[in-house]
């Protein structure tokens, strides 16, 4: 892009566009929210205090490779802990329908499976919803958010990964911090990126220090990663590519 034109390019993780997408078009008074994308991956896009989270290195939110210990629920044997994504992301859920003879290939059969009513199916999303819900108990203990949004492919299989999740968070989080928590499925659905990233550049934009002042091109955007101009580029007001 920058090759082609003269303006500074911003880079953001999917999940958290996604979250800004979901807020503003939504839910637009909830401060503290969690989008969760249940997809071939997973991740958390985090919203806390109206602003987006993004960590010190542009990680936060990285819920696919926390650990999960095993519970007295599990389908998986005592010792055998493994990623959030190994045992609950789309691919995860379709290997196992795959074991138990099944012919799905990817995240799309999954959906397909449980849209047609295949009760193996069904039930192995409300596990993985569990699943989920064990790591996000803790988020919510440790973050207290409003929201908790469930997107990606997984989620708009109906509502069963949705009732997993909320069987184990409201069961295994502290009760001041699910008294008002709502856990609703995306509304934006796919949309939700697309406007996120458009929000992502329009904040940028209006911002104080970029509608006010030529931006340096040595000076990276707040949280947002911008890719280096040719040090030779002329200086110029931030602008859309």
């Amino acid at each position: 892009m920058q090759q082609s034109f003269d303006v500074p390019v911003l880079v953001d993780n999917d999940v958290n566009i996604l979250a800004l997408g979901e807020q503003v078009t939504s839910m637009p008074t909830a401060k503290d929210l969690i989008f969760v994308k249940v997809a071939t991956g997973i991740g958390a896009g985090i919203i806390a205090g109206g602003q987006l989270q993004r960590g010190a290195q542009g990680s936060a939110g990285d819920m696919g490779h926390v650990r999960v210990p095993h519970s007295p629920d599990s389908p998986h044997a005592p010792g055998e802990d493994r990623d959030l994504e190994d045992l609950a992301s789309g691919s995860a859920i379709a290997a196992s329908l795959r074991a138990a003879g099944l012919d799905v290939a990817d995240s799309n059969g999954v959906v397909d499976l449980v849209r047609a009513g295949n009760t193996t199916a069904i039930e192995a999303t409300r596990q993985a919803g569990r699943v989920v819900g064990e790591v996000l108990a803790t988020v919510v203990n440790l973050l207290n958010p409003s929201t908790i949004v469930l997107g990606g492919s997984i989620a708009r299989a109906g509502e069963h990964l949705l009732a997993g999740v909320r069987e184990v968070v409201y069961r295994r989080s502290i009760p001041l911090a699910t008294q008002h928590l709502a856990i609703v499925q995306s509304q934006a659905g796919e949309r939700a990126a697309v406007i996120g990233a458009a929000i992502m550049v329009i904040r940028e934009v209006l911002s104080p220090r970029t509608s006010t002042h030529a931006w340096p091109r040595s000076q990276p955007a707040e949280g947002a990663l911008p890719l280096p101009l040719s040090p030779s580029a002329p200086q110029r007001r931030v602008g859309l590519a």
